[in-house]
């Protein structure tokens, strides 16, 4: 497994990425460029992330191919096209983004979401993105979300089935789909069932933490990672058992030194387990 997480640092070629992403001791990074990039720019960065040995996680598009607005619709579905593009050019795990959602908020609840239609839609969608760019060495992957398929590890399975796809793989995000109580209280038992049925699919993770409010309903926030109650023992333990070296990517936090503590909390409960991270 390899850590990794955003770069604050400014950087304006691949040489000036590597050394900021070496200063925080990071093996992974989130992709440096834009789908606007030149091929000579890709490569060169593609060339310095190899030498390095730094591990490009992912591109993420973050937009909705599902939008009931045509034209935003099918400019989403391009964006898609274009970053599986990028990702397999740079030679990234994979291009990653959430399925979408049938209302007007692009990343929202719907009640249409959580449809067979919407299933269906999804898997014409993915094959669709995937049969356009034939990705030789990256994979197009779907992060889990509480309100929109995939919304647990039986439905990321059925999509796998479905969409039918070697180019589709798993991105996980456990903390998205811990969604009540029983989950929230039994997420070690549940970080165990994620990783030995989606274990073989996944290319990356995501690292935040959770935690259960006491108000009603039902209240359960995302926090920085060691502030919540997700077993981040189990979680390293089964990553580390992964055939393949995943990266761990920490994300959706305020400031430079959020993030900071953060790596520093996985790093030492790492080291509680005598993991390399």
């Amino acid at each position: 497994m390899r850590l990794g997480g955003p770069i604050f640092d400014k950087y304006s070629d691949p040489q000036s990425w590597v050394e900021a992403v070496v200063t925080k001791g990071y093996r992974a990074a989130y992709c440096p460029i834009s789908v606007d990039a030149d091929e000579a720019t890709v490569q060169a960065y593609a060339s310095a992330a190899v030498e390095a040995d730094i591990v490009i996680a992912e591109v993420g598009v973050w937009n909705n191919p599902l939008s009931p607005d045509s034209e935003t619709r099918i400019a989403a579905i391009e964006r898609c096209k274009r970053s599986l593009d990028l990702a397999d050019r740079i030679g990234a795990r994979c291009c990653v983004n959430i399925a979408g959602s049938r209302g007007e908020q692009w990343d929202g609840p719907d009640d249409a979401n959580l449809t067979q239609e919407t299933f269906d839609m999804i898997v014409a969608v993915v094959r669709e993105i995937i049969d356009a760019v034939e990705p030789r060495r990256t994979f197009y992957t779907l992060e889990p979300m509480p309100y929109m398929y995939p919304d647990s590890i039986d439905s990321y399975l059925r999509l796998i089935e479905d969409i039918d796809r070697k180019a589709f793989a798993v991105h996980l995000d456990p903390v998205n789909i811990i969604t009540s109580p029983q989950l929230y209280y039994g997420n070690a038992a549940f970080l165990k069932e994620c990783f030995a049925k989606l274990g073989p699919y996944v290319k990356s993770c995501h690292a935040k933490d959770i935690i259960l409010r006491g108000a009603l309903t039902v209240h359960l926030d995302e926090v920085r990672p060691g502030l919540g109650h997700l077993s981040y023992q189990t979680l390293l333990r089964e990553m580390d058992a992964l055939e393949e070296d995943v990266p761990l990517m920490v994300e959706h936090l305020p400031d430079e030194n959020e993030y900071r503590q953060a790596v520093e909390y996985i790093r030492f409960v790492a080291r509680s387990e005598n993991l390399a991270i």
